[in-house]
């Protein structure tokens, strides 16, 4: 068998298509919905709150508040993704959603202190609590916090999955605050009301930092989560006809959406056949690790560059 037979056979005919990679469903109608239901939570938990006076019922409203803002965001930055790339915006508008993760997550943290001030002020004089209005208004946003969440929880895009800790962690306030009514109205301790917002304020904080990580790394164009970059590099090491690989790069554009790029050094001379048969098998390796962005500047051995795997400088090589 030629060199030549022997590359393409390793390609696999895998065809050159970045569409069906990238393609993705953006569940907006499904936000649409999430959004006026939480509406309705958040005035039930509002009204109910006031009602009987109970800071944990107020404090998951205030959760609840950031839901509808992060569901708006949500919304908001799916319809942007679905724009189409042009001149200005060569990726397209996915980063838009990871900017309101991001601004979600920062929000969060600002509500967690302001639940924990109004906490030390309760714990210093505990208020009356009216436990049936408790029980009502968790109840309604136990209910439908569960059926939003169970409804979108295998939904990938990292908006709907902020959206659904949001209200998976808002149905076990309610449940919390629901036993925090029980407890009340059996014993009259009144201080279990701070001390219920107080844990969820913990809980909140909590989903909270992950988003603000999780959001960060992709800004910052860290390595995706779940993607090994030696497995990657070893990977590209192990399709023949390449002698080495440097200046490697992995990161996100989005959440699911993972990109590549690197050097490949390739063995002797060969023709633009042979090094096209050597991209398919890359390309068809990468999509197994989860990327499916993947760009190759193919080179010679005489072709000048650094022999460090990752790039440890942004300087441009010096050619003679």
């Amino acid at each position: 068998m030629s060199r030549g037979n022997e590359i393409q056979d390793q390609g696999h005919d895998h065809d050159h298509d970045h569409r069906d990679v990238f393609h993705s469903h953006a569940p907006a109608e499904k936000m649409r919905a999430a959004f006026f239901l939480t509406l309705v939570i958040l005035m039930a938990e509002i009204i109910g709150g006031l009602l009987s006076h109970s800071l944990a019922l107020l404090a998951d409203a205030g959760h609840v508040l950031t839901d509808i803002a992060a569901i708006a965001l949500s919304w908001f930055a799916i319809k942007q993704a679905e724009k189409p790339s042009n001149q200005k915006m060569t990726y397209g508008y996915h980063r838009a959603g990871i900017l309101a993760a991001l601004i979600n997550g920062i929000t969060l943290i600002l509500i967690t202190i302001w639940i924990l001030w109004e906490a030390y002020g309760r714990f210093q004089r505990p208020e009356q609590v009216t436990p049936t209005w408790m029980f009502i208004s968790a109840g309604i946003g136990l209910l439908m916090n569960l059926y939003l969440g169970f409804g979108m929880r295998k939904e990938e895009d990292i908006n709907v999955k902020s959206a659904v800790l949001h209200m998976l962690g808002d149905a076990a306030a309610s449940a919390g605050v629901i036993v925090g009514g029980v407890i009340i109205m059996a014993t009259g301790w009144y201080v279990v009301d701070p001390i219920l917002s107080v844990l969820i304020a913990l809980l909140i904080a909590s989903g909270a930092w992950r988003i603000v990580q999780q959001t960060v790394g992709v800004l910052m164009e860290g390595t995706p989560k779940g993607i090994d970059l030696s497995k990657v590099i070893h990977e590209i090491k192990a399709v023949s006809g390449v002698r080495d690989v440097h200046d490697v790069h992995v990161w996100s554009i989005t959440s699911g959406k993972n990109a590549l790029s690197c050097h490949v050094v390739l063995d002797g001379e060969m023709s633009i056949r042979d090094s096209q048969c050597i991209l398919q098998n890359l390309e068809h390796r990468m999509v197994h690790l989860g990327i499916g962005h993947v760009t190759v500047q193919m080179e010679d051995i005489q072709h000048p560059h650094d022999n460090s795997e990752l790039c440890a400088t942004m300087e441009m090589a010096h050619y003679h």
